[in-house]
């Protein structure tokens, strides 16, 4: 039996099983998916130890960069484009922490829609706080959709790594 064929197989089933979890984690807001997902192609790579491997983490590193830059630059800008006022994300940020304690797994996206809702209802009343949580509805859709698409795109990057190797 060759110890190093093993080594790699085990390698490679741990580095799936993270980024399976990690996905989960960008789905489902309660674990850091993508950082997740990028982990396991260091792993990976780390215990590969070989030009294939580091170039995959490369790859993957510049992915992530990218999927982390984009999370957050293009829904915070679409909400300032939707005069969404910071004191309003604030809000919204705190409540989406405390939803996060009181509701598991989904708690952080409800706290923080339904803190711009209110925040939004104190500052402009009734039917004028509907613009800014629909905005913050779409903005966390974007997050999340940018941040699958990096973390799908590291996948694809290691999974032709694989196809290499």
């Amino acid at each position: 039996m060759d110890v190093g064929a093993t080594s790699g197989a085990t390698a490679t089933t741990l580095a799936g099983l993270i980024m399976l979890i990690g996905l989960v984690g960008v789905v489902v807001p309660f674990l850091p998916g993508l950082a997740l997902v990028w982990g396991g192609v260091l792993i990976w790579s780390v215990l590969r130890h070989d030009a294939v491997g580091w170039a995959t983490l490369a790859v993957a590193t510049a992915l992530l960069a990218a999927g982390m830059i984009g999370k957050y630059l293009l829904p915070g800008r679409r909400l300032r484009e939707a005069g969404v006022p910071g004191s309003t994300l604030l809000v919204g940020g705190a409540l989406g922490v405390v939803g996060f304690f009181v509701i598991p797994v989904v708690g952080a996206v409800l706290g923080f829609v339904l803190g711009v809702y209110l925040a939004e209802r104190l500052r402009v009343g009734g039917p004028g706080a509907w613009p800014a949580t629909r905005g913050a509805l779409a903005a966390v859709g974007w997050s999340m959709a940018i941040e699958l698409t990096a973390a799908l795109l590291i996948i694809g990057t290691w999974v032709g790594a694989l196809a290499l190797a």
